[in-house]
């Protein structure tokens, strides 16, 4: 009788939780639906550079970009002349394509998204603005554009280290954005993102795919025609000991700092072996630490 009583009471549990859950559900995509209705206002400020606030709805401007001139990133020549050029023609108000910036860990693919956006700014392209989004908040993009795409300027909408770990939002979300609506992306926006992954997704994900779909090739396609939406692939890999040697030469240069180059060279090779990789973060890093052991103080 009691194991009667208790499952009655599990069971009245369940259905009261479903409900609430519903409820919040439903609570949550009026919210969303009311935030693409109607746009929160631009923020008035001096800055070009900003910070997409989801919880509020709303753009946090960040009054100083940290990032490297354009001309100390080595080793991904290819890949910045190739984004540059289709950002300038963006920044100039011609054609541009999204573009997906895939490959190597430290290898400057965000840093090159900044400093590009700078080096144009400083340039004289004054219209170009610079919006980061998180990638737990790519479910908000539309919200987003819907807030910028009246405004004035040109628009890089940018994600770091994009994958989805919740594909039935996030991955819909930012399918519809590139291209596939029925507006389609504004005019006035570009869409670049960062990732490990070329086609995004974790691989334990697709290996979950593969092994529980119906037919294995279907999940791979839908990955595949999310990257194809991306008009730019560039790929970036791990440099070798000449590129790694040329990147910290270039920050010696850049911060006017003497130092016997046979001496710092065999140290860079000595702290790039236990860092275990080489790459434009592990150049960084060394020189980082070579200059506080030199009393000096850095910084972009």
């Amino acid at each position: 009788m009691k194991s009667l009583q208790v499952n009655d009471m599990d069971e009245n549990l369940v259905k009261t939780l479903e409900r609430i859950a519903a409820s919040l559900e439903k609570v949550a995509e009026n919210q969303a639906q009311r935030s693409l209705t109607t746009p929160a206002p631009m923020p008035q400020s001096s800055s070009n550079c900003f910070v997409f606030d989801a919880t509020e709805n709303s753009l946090l401007p960040i009054e100083r970009l940290a990032c490297p001139d354009l001309s100390l990133l080595k080793g991904i020549d290819r890949a910045r002349e190739t984004l540059f050029a289709n950002t300038k023609r963006f920044a100039e108000g011609f054609n541009a394509n999204n573009a997906l910036l895939w490959g190597a860990r430290g290898m400057g693919k965000s840093t090159l998204v900044k400093s590009i956006f700078k080096d144009l700014v400083n340039s004289g392209n004054s219209d170009l603005k610079l919006v980061e989004i998180h990638r737990e908040d790519i479910i908000r993009l539309p919200s987003l554009l819907n807030m910028i795409k009246s405004a004035e300027g040109y628009y890089i909408v940018f994600c770091d280290d994009l994958s989805f770990n919740r594909p039935d939002r996030d991955f819909k979300a930012l399918k519809s954005v590139l291209e596939g609506g029925l507006e389609g992306r504004p005019e006035n926006v570009i869409f670049y993102a960062t990732s490990n992954r070329r086609h995004l997704l974790p691989r334990a994900m697709m290996d979950q795919e593969s092994a529980t779909g119906i037919n294995p090739n279907e999940a791979m396609d839908e990955v595949i025609a999310l990257s194809d939406r991306f008009g730019l692939w560039l790929g970036f890999h791990p440099c070798d000991q000449a590129e790694y040697l040329s990147m910290i030469d270039g920050y010696f240069g850049a911060f006017n700092i003497q130092a016997d180059q046979s001496e710092w060279e065999a140290e860079a090779l000595e702290w790039s072996k236990t860092r275990g990789s080489r790459s434009g973060r592990t150049a960084w890093q060394f020189f980082n630490d070579y200059a506080g052991k030199k009393s000096l103080k850095i910084s972009f």
